[in-house]
């Protein structure tokens, strides 16, 4: 009786697309399926009350942990003693009690949701003409004051430090079609496939395997594997290599010496500059404190103490920009230090459990059943090159001239080619460390939209592992398109549905832009299962605040908690016994990317910067959150 009033309701209240998961569902489930729903058919969610706005996340994120996380491959690590490895390894394995080799370099990607169903091709629509129509930019669009180049660069300074795919020694050649031949940088370009390995399951049988770490732990200054990390140390007192003059050492090629060189930049590299300047001060610290520590206990606490600070502020500095709502607000707080907020969590530790406290620090890691990795999905919604402009503004700080608006006055403007690989480095090297992060604090980075991504990057040398530059050039975007369907990653709509979301309809539901609907209809004709997942999240309506589109956030919601909550070092070991105390009381005193910028650069924000965030336009004014409770506001 209780199944058939359930398919009645169903029937009823539920988009016929998302029928057949919803049958799969628990009683319980189904339920909470339809209050999001519901929610979801008038859109409304973004403008509820802050509490309510949680309540509604945190049953979605609930039904996304239990539906869109999938396990590909089998690990046979093992279990292991946890106390014999009080320190994240070279390559992040003794993490997961559970298996040794879990989120180690070399292990599969997981999905949030099994390879796609789609009948079309790898070259349907072909990928140049995607790239050409609908992504090339026209005319440079930035975000305004909300996001800077700061925050373009530590995403890539992120992704630097979690996913990279492993290849195939086969190449592919995309051949531009005529029809858009005069628009593209060369008549053809080739790459390395994907590397497809056999799972040696019959669920997922194809996976693909991550060169580097998928933990939060510093990788990208530290390496992702035992070469990687001897190769950045000194192996004294702790130590990362850094030259005399404050910049990355390089070796004879011109590579700089880091945990992570492949396309880079040099934007990445002054974060790699900051906070190996930022480990190597916490070394300072405990050999203070702790004169009978060795170089490597030393370097071991360091880097856990780094690798937290770093997710910290990406947590509740760098994602309350990207996401500026109440909301957002509120609830990556709670994320870090749960609903009772910071000064009972700073008084009383983690108690009540990971609600009320937060997820770190909680006793035990948890992984909903499905061994940590990140996901082919999350792979396909952090393709944000759109982020990057086409010129570096190098600011005068020399002279303290500011214009009329408040802002440096301009010294330069640099093509961002000149600021890629060691050319960049060389570039970075004159305009100095100092410069280069007030420049890009005052500069807007570029929005995640259609007709908005470099052409700069569809002519651009890519690089092998060791920073090496290959020889054959690539056209990013249609890479890019490319790449998602080569592994499997569902388009748009199969996206939509499998993440529990209202599939489109009409290109009237994904946008209201005239132009892009008649640029849509003639590249994908009136099908819009053929949309690919990178064009539909640059075309989305996007929320009030939101720099990405609400289908990349939900998968964003999912796996950012997952990051922390299924880590040991951010749970269980997240304590003054591994950490020492000193070292917890680093993390947990630093709030922000100001605090670490102040605490290298002294002087620098408070002459420079009016933003509440190092995140946002630095000569922007203050931004002050009037409907979330003090106790979940950050420290003013």
């Amino acid at each position: 009786m209780a199944v058939s009033l359930l398919s009645l309701l169903s029937s009823k209240l539920v988009h016929p697309q998302l029928q057949p998961m919803v049958s799969k569902m628990s009683l319980l489930d189904t339920f909470l399926f339809y209050i999001v729903h519901a929610v979801d058919k008038r859109g409304i969610w973004h403008r509820f009350p802050v509490f309510l706005g949680l309540a509604y996340l945190g049953i979605r994120r609930n039904l996304n942990q239990k539906y869109n996380l999938k396990a590909v491959g089998k690990l046979a690590g093992g279990r292991y003693d946890i106390e014999e490895f009080p320190y994240r390894t070279a390559d992040g394995k003794y993490n997961d009690p559970d298996d040794k080799v879990t989120g180690s370099s070399g292990t599969f990607f997981g999905r949030n949701m099994s390879p796609s169903t789609s009948r079309y091709g790898l070259m349907d629509p072909h990928p140049s003409v995607v790239a050409a129509k609908l992504l090339a930019r026209k005319e440079f669009v930035d975000t305004g004051k909300q996001f800077n180049m700061l925050a373009c660069s530590w995403i890539q300074f992120m992704i630097h430090d979690w996913v990279d795919h492993m290849e195939d020694t086969q190449q592919v050649e995309i051949e531009a079609p005529e029809e858009v031949a005069s628009m593209c940088p060369f008549k053809s370009f080739r790459f390395f496939r994907s590397k497809k390995v056999l799972t040696g399951s019959s669920d997922i049988r194809i996976g693909f395997l991550n060169r580097r770490t998928p933990w939060w732990d510093g990788s990208v200054i530290e390496g992702n594997d035992e070469t990687g990390m001897k190769k950045v140390r000194t192996f004294r007192d702790g130590k990362l290599k850094i030259s005399g003059d404050g910049l990355l050492e390089h070796d004879e090629k011109g590579i700089p010496i880091s945990g992570d060189v492949r396309n880079s930049w040099a934007g990445v590299s002054a974060f790699q500059i900051l906070f190996i300047r930022e480990h190597n001060a916490v070394c300072d610290m405990l050999k203070e404190r702790y004169p009978e520590f060795d170089d490597e206990q030393l370097y071991r606490r360091a880097r856990l103490v780094t690798s937290a600070v770093i997710a910290k502020i990406h947590t509740i500095d760098w994602t309350i920009e990207l996401l500026k709502t109440n909301t957002l607000l509120a609830g990556m707080r709670i994320n870090w230090y749960g609903i009772m907020g910071k000064k009972f969590k700073d008084r009383f530790g983690h108690v009540f459990g990971p609600l009320l406290s937060g997820l770190v620090g909680q006793k035990e890691p948890e992984d909903h059943g499905v061994p940590y990795s990140l996901t082919e999905e999350f792979v396909g919604v952090y393709r944000m090159h759109s982020l990057l402009p086409d010129k570096l503004v190098v600011r005068d700080t020399t002279g303290g001239r500011v214009s009329r608006q408040g802002s440096l006055q301009i010294q330069e403007e640099v093509p961002m080619k000149e600021m890629v690989g060691t050319k960049g480095e060389r570039r970075l090297s004159e305009i100095g460390v100092e410069r280069m992060v007030v420049s890009m604090g005052h500069q807007a980075c570029g929005a995640l939209n259609l007709y908005n991504y470099p052409v700069w990057l569809r002519d651009i040398v890519p690089q092998d592992t060791d920073g090496q530059d290959r020889p054959d050039l690539i056209d990013m975007p249609a890479l890019e398109i490319y790449r998602d369907r080569e592994r499997g990653v569902a388009r748009y709509n199969e996206f939509r549905r499998n993440m529990l979301m209202i599939p489109i309809s009409s290109w009237g539901d994904l946008t209201d832009d005239k132009e892009v609907i008649g640029a849509l209809e003639e590249v994908y004709g009136d099908d819009v299962e053929k949309l690919d997942l990178l064009v539909g999240l640059h075309a989305e309506k996007k929320i009030s605040g939101f720099a990405i589109s609400e289908t990349a956030f939900f998968i964003f919601l999912l796996m950012a908690s997952r990051r922390l909550e299924a880590d040991r070092f951010f749970t269980t070991n997240f304590n003054a016994e591994t950490y020492t105390k000193e070292g917890l009381d680093w993390v947990n005193t630093t709030e922000t990317l100001k605090d670490v910028i102040d605490r290298h650069f002294p002087g620098m924000t408070s002459r420079w910067m009016t933003s509440s965030s190092a995140f946002s336009v630095w000569d922007s004014p203050p931004t002050r959150p009037s409907l979330v409770p003090l106790y979940l506001r950050p420290a003013t």
